[in-house]
């Protein structure tokens, strides 16, 4: 199962106009079935709540929204349980791919609270990049079923992961919560130096309007002192130079 079962050049697709299509993965009794219906509004996958799925092969299906977007979901049989074979994982993501022909705009990796982490799911979490290709962590949602299961026992996801999580959704998750702080960081930084130029603007005009206003009292002022010393030597009616005789 080290293989690489799709090709180098094979990527999931960014969201588009047209359909958009979903993958259920995960093991089989963590409830893809049925996140499946969710998806649809109706029960268009069988679902069982025991650990014997009733997912034996890839299938799809199709739902159109109340804007006319249409959105495919293919759910896919145990992958991650550990009677799954290399040759039956390998013909089954072939098949998957062949029914996304529009490409895969999401993965949803199913996990259910009510089971452990098994090493089983670990490890198939581990080999995503070399199923499915490297791009394959930017499309993957991580889903949780079982809620019901942690309420009862007074439990949150919270307290579940920190207990049961892998070390890859572990540091994925750490990545988005250092990243949601930096950004958030970043913001209060672009934030306050914004503040700090428009106080800068700010104390400038107000600079400016002080240099103004001091220069029109010092006009004024020359202006009084022109006019004084003018008004003795010059007639102001006639506009007459008069001199002063010796």
């Amino acid at each position: 199962m080290g293989e690489r079962v799709i090709d180098g050049d094979w990527k999931p697709t960014s969201p588009s106009i047209g359909e958009r299509t979903v993958v259920l993965l995960g093991r089989t009794g963590n409830g893809k079935s049925a996140t499946g219906n969710s998806i649809l509004g109706r029960k268009a996958f069988k679902a069982s709540a025991g650990s014997s799925g009733v997912t034996i092969t890839c299938e799809m299906k199709t739902t159109v929204l109340k804007d006319g977007q249409v959105v495919n979901v293919i759910d896919t049989p145990g992958l991650f349980d550990s009677s799954a074979g290399s040759e039956f994982v390998g013909k089954e993501i072939v098949k998957c791919i062949g029914l996304a022909k529009g490409g895969i705009h999401a993965v949803l990796v199913v996990f259910s609270a009510r089971n452990r982490f098994s090493q089983e799911e670990e490890a198939a979490v581990h080999r995503l990049p070399t199923l499915f290709g490297k791009k394959i962590f930017d499309y993957m949602i991580v889903v949780f079923t079982g809620g019901d299961y942690l309420e009862d026992n007074e439990k949150t996801l919270e307290d579940y992961l920190g207990h049961e999580c892998p070390k890859p959704l572990k540091v994925e998750s750490e990545l988005k919560e250092t990243t949601t702080r930096l950004e958030q960081q970043l913001a209060e930084e672009q934030a306050a130096r914004l503040r700090a130029e428009e106080v800068a603007q700010l104390a400038q005009m107000k600079s400016m309007k002080f240099k103004l206003g001091v220069l029109r009292r010092r006009l004024r002022s020359a202006l009084r002192n022109l006019i004084m010393g003018i008004v003795p030597v010059f007639d102001l009616v006639t506009c007459r130079h008069n001199v002063p005789s010796a």
